[in-house]
């Protein structure tokens, strides 16, 4: 990256303990940008059993990297923190010009492989207050610092740039609403030339992900003969440079109220993952998808929902009719009916 040019502009990273938010925060440093972190686990105090990453590291790394990291601990589950929060913000910097929505928690209570009605609702609901809520209360006590200013650039962070189904209703559920908490903000905010859209990183190599496959950043490559998906995954410095070229773009307001990805940013602006590569899990899901048409069709449940997901992506648009008119016959081979 030339220069700083994100220097003197004060972002805040809500839910930059780890993984992509913590990513996106070493970016905005390493633009020149002041960051605020946030986030509950703090030295000492860890919130998520397991995980040993703090709001205090990544403000570190913040620092290295060539910004000004500060580290405030909020629960963005509390209204009064959050507002807390944003007056500290004010009086500290009187501005705030960049926004970013990465609050989760909802790992430990996603219920893979089970149909909704039997899923325990307290955890779905729960699994709404971290990654709904919080993200509707820290917009909402965020947004008037850049309106009184005329300026400013908010950031949903969310899984999937589609309407297809994610593999669990709440956690669906959560990933949808921040995009179109996006798509809804952008509306209101456009009248005072403030932008709002949602962003998406890949196949997200995050410390958690990297634990649960058991190797590290530097032979990360190990794990593709456990999941060959693995191959195609992206380190989150993939998605923090993502958004240093959304903040950095003077023609960012064309892409208000949309939801952009890791993958097809990199090839509009030319940026690259921190090991050179240039992953993209979009072109990568397709070649999948045809792969397992050319053998026949889905023969197991996870390939019927990868057919079944990138039949819901296309099926509405015409220049690929052909193709979703294969896939619709994939699953209907498979014993599954699709929507036309």
């Amino acid at each position: 990256m030339n220069g700083k040019p994100l220097a003197g502009k004060i972002a805040l990273v809500a839910g930059a303990t780890r993984g992509a938010g913590r990513g996106i925060a070493t970016m905005l440093g390493a633009a020149g940008a002041t960051v605020v972190c946030t986030g509950r686990s703090i030295r000492g105090d860890p919130a998520t059993a397991g995980r040993p990453e703090t709001i205090e590291e990544t403000a570190e790394l913040v620092a290295a990297a060539g910004g000004v990291g500060v580290a405030i601990r909020v629960d963005h589950t509390i209204t009064d923190e959050v507002r807390a929060l944003f007056e500290r913000v004010e009086r500290d910097f009187n501005r705030l010009d960049i926004l970013v929505n990465d609050i989760w928690g909802g790992d430990e209570l996603t219920e893979w492989g089970r149909p909704f009605w039997k899923l325990d609702p307290a955890k779905g609901l729960r699994m709404q207050e971290l990654a709904v809520q919080t993200h509707i209360l820290t917009a909402r006590f965020g947004a008037p610092l850049m309106v009184r200013q005329k300026s400013g650039l908010i950031i949903e962070i969310t899984d999937g740039m589609h309407l297809d189904y994610r593999g669990n209703l709440f956690y669906d559920l959560a990933k949808i609403s921040a995009i179109r908490l996006a798509y809804a903000m952008a509306a209101e905010l456009r009248r005072n030339n403030v932008v709002a859209l949602a962003l998406t990183p890949g196949f997200l190599r995050s410390e958690a992900m990297l634990d649960g496959f058991g190797v590290t950043e530097a032979n990360w490559r190990d794990a593709v003969a456990k999941n060959p998906d693995f191959a195609e995954s992206e380190t989150p410095t993939y998605v923090g440079r993502a958004l240093v070229a959304l903040a950095t773009d003077p023609n960012v307001a064309a892409k208000a109220g949309k939801v952009c990805s890791s993958w097809t940013l990199a090839h509009q602006y030319g940026f690259r993952d921190s090991d050179g590569r240039q992953p993209d899990w979009g072109a990568y899901f397709v070649r999948m998808v045809n792969a397992i048409l050319d053998r026949g069709g889905p023969s197991t449940r996870d390939e019927q929902s990868r057919v079944w997901s990138r039949y819901e992506q296309i099926r509405n648009d015409p220049q690929y009719a052909d193709e979703a008119a294969r896939l619709a016959a994939a699953l209907a081979g498979a014993g599954i009916s699709v929507l036309r």
